[in-house]
C-alpha cells in the first residue's frame, strides 16, 4: 500500500509535469476596488449594518462600559463561565462571570463552557466580518469554534474598509491560521433551510468600542 507521503509526492509530481513549460508568473488584473477611502464614521456604520444583516448582535459602547455590557450579555444568555485567552485583560471580565483561562483546555472542556470572550485582529466594513489571527487577546482557533456563544470585542479603530485592505493589514500573520467570522455559524446546504451552529457558535455578540475623540 502506498503511504500518504508517497501519494502526495506522486500527485505533486504530476502537477509539476503538467505545468512544465508554463510561465512562472502570470499577471493578475487588479482593477477591482482595493480601498474604500471612506471616513471612519462611514466605515463603522457599514460594518454595523452588514454584521447585523448576518444576524450578529452588535452593541456600540464606550470602553468604560465594556465590563458592564459583558455582564448584561452573559445574563441574557445565562452564561456564568466563559473561556478566555490567557492574555485577555482582566478589566474586560465583570464580577459574577468566571473567566476560564485557556491553558490547553480540552475540546470537551471548551464545549462545556457557556461561551467565550475574545478580541479580534481587525474587522471589515465591506462584509461585516471580524478576523481573528491568534494574536493578542484572541487565543487559539479552537477557543472560538467550540463554545456556543462568542462575545467578541472590536475597537472602531480596528475596522478597515475592504477585504484587500484587510489582507494587506494581515500580512504579518500570513503563517498563522485566520478565522473569518460573518455572523453566527450557519449553513443552508440542505434544501436552502438555514441551520445555525454547524461549524461554530450559534450566537455571535460584537461589542463595538467607540474610539476616543
Amino acid at each position: 500500500m502506498t503511504d500518504a507521503g508517497d501519494a502526495k509526492e506522486a500527485v505533486l509530481g504530476r502537477i509539476r509535469a503538467a505545468l512544465a513549460g508554463a510561465p512562472s508568473e502570470v499577471a493578475v488584473p487588479r482593477a477591482y476596488q482595493r480601498a474604500s477611502g471612506a471616513e471612519r464614521e462611514r466605515l463603522v456604520h457599514d460594518f454595523v449594518e452588514r454584521a447585523s444583516d448576518y444576524r450578529a448582535a452588535v452593541h456600540r459602547l464606550s470602553e468604560s462600559e465594556l465590563r458592564e455590557r459583558v455582564a448584561a450579555v452573559c445574563r441574557d444568555h445565562s452564561a456564568a463561565r466563559l473561556a478566555v485567552p490567557p492574555d485577555l485583560p482582566e478589566a474586560w471580565l465583570p464580577e459574577g462571570v468566571t473567566g476560564v483561562r485557556d491553558h490547553a483546555l480540552t475540546h470537551l472542556e471548551l464545549a462545556n463552557l457557556d461561551g467565550v470572550l475574545t478580541g479580534c485582529a481587525l474587522a471589515v466594513a465591506q462584509t461585516g466580518t471580524v478576523v481573528l489571527d491568534g494574536g493578542a487577546h484572541q487565543g487559539r482557533r479552537a477557543l472560538t469554534l467550540l463554545p456556543d456563544l462568542h462575545l467578541c470585542v472590536v475597537f472602531e479603530r480596528q475596522i478597515v474598509g475592504t477585504v484587500p485592505e484587510a489582507v494587506a493589514a494581515l500580512e504579518g500573520a500570513a503563517r498563522r491560521p485566520l478565522t473569518l467570522i460573518s455572523g453566527p455559524s450557519a449553513t443552508s446546504d440542505i434544501e436552502l433551510s438555514r441551520v445555525e451552529g454547524v461549524h461554530g457558535p450559534r450566537n455571535l455578540v460584537l461589542l463595538l468600542v467607540r474610539s476616543a475623540p
